[in-house]
């Protein structure tokens, strides 16, 4: 557990007055809260992306494999050689270390295909039936792949339990582990250990469970009222408490039994109310794309920023893939800081999530 035993050993730093929140300028830390897509195989100093990081201390990105909004193409993965070499770019170009993100799952969810050069490992439905030893070999398999290549995070492994197994998003692609929430719990950790084993970070998603869902929150309002259960909260209640979780993904799901009015992402009652206060979890929380048709469809980029923020995100994606906008990463940082200036959103806030982020990123160096 190299990545936990370093954490560990970096952490009293943080406790010093220089790296915490007041040594950072208010935009440098809004930069660290946003995680975004780009076009492109590689990238050069005159790059937006490259402007982005070097500019608005942009905190993390996310590859992709296929350009979603031209519906045809690949975006940012040709060859091994080739993302190895996009990263180390887009890395040495951060004065904070960067979040490297890829969704690698396994199964139908792995942006890293054979037909690229890597190897591929099968859906987490099929892992859990094929036993522990499964799950832990894939999760080394796939921490070893992505950090030979550069990746730090994967937006991995999925803890939705598999109540609903026709369900569009999770169950009818083989995501979930398992119909037993403590079997979820029991492979989630598993694979978790496989990755941390290779310098990888984890990201448990999507709080505070999609599983029962019958919609794709991808094409708009998910309702998870009338399907959804305290069961679903299992793997994360086990996970928080023993330790192992370094970032939890939200859902964009809609529970009147948890918020009568806003989607998980943009819930406070869930965010802060469930999720820290009531599962204790001190960490990192990123929201799902806020490009997905359950929240830009419903709300209007600054309204949704500002719902996001004060639920208690620390940061906010953007995968810029569903649509596409060079310039997202630079609009979504100017909506943060005039909701900061304008005293809708106090800059205390924006420290407390910049300093989740920079424990989170302690072992990366």
């Amino acid at each position: 557990m190299r990545i936990r035993l370093a954490a560990l050993l970096l952490l009293p730093l943080f406790l010093l007055p220089c790296p915490g929140a007041r040594a950072a300028d208010l935009d440098t830390m809004i930069g660290q809260m946003i995680l975004a897509g780009f076009r492109g195989f590689s990238v050069d100093e005159n790059s937006t992306i490259m402007r982005d990081i070097r500019e608005r201390h942009l905190g993390g990105i996310i590859l992709f494999d296929y350009d979603m909004s031209l519906g045809s193409g690949r975006r940012n993965i040709r060859t091994k050689d080739q993302v190895r070499k996009l990263i180390a770019d887009l890395k040495a170009n951060a004065d904070i270390p960067l979040l490297v993100a890829v969704d690698q799952e396994g199964g139908k969810v792995q942006r890293l295909k054979k037909t690229y050069g890597f190897k591929e490992t099968p859906s987490a439905a099929a892992l859990c039936a094929s036993g522990d030893a499964a799950v832990r070999a894939a999760g080394a398999t796939v921490g070893t792949i992505l950090s030979s290549v550069g990746f730090n995070l994967d937006f991995a492994p999925v803890a939705d339990v598999n109540v609903n197994p026709g369900s569009p998003a999770i169950g009818r692609l083989g995501r979930s582990f398992s119909s037993d929430p403590g079997r979820v719990a029991r492979c989630d950790a598993l694979f978790m250990d496989g990755l941390h084993g290779a310098g990888v970070l984890s990201c448990l998603k999507h709080f505070p469970g999609h599983g029962s869902a019958g919609t794709d929150s991808h094409k708009g309002l998910t309702d998870v009222t009338d399907a959804w259960s305290e069961a679903e909260l299992i793997p994360y209640r086990e996970l928080i408490a023993g330790g192992k979780v370094d970032m939890i993904m939200t859902a964009h799901i809609f529970n009147a039994h948890l918020d009568p009015e806003y989607p998980a992402t943009l819930s406070r009652k869930v965010i802060t109310g469930l999720l820290r206060g009531r599962l204790g979890y001190r960490g990192v929380v990123v929201t799902d794309d806020m490009d997905m048709g359950a929240i830009a469809d419903e709300y209007g980029r600054r309204e949704a920023v500002r719902r996001a923020v004060e639920a208690g995100a620390d940061i906010l994606l953007f995968g810029n893939n569903l649509a596409y906008d060079e310039h997202i990463v630079e609009k979504v940082h100017a909506v943060i800081r005039s909701l900061v200036d304008d005293g809708t959103i106090p800059e205390a806030r924006i420290e407390q999530s910049y300093e989740r982020i920079m424990r989170l990123k302690a072992p990366l160096g």
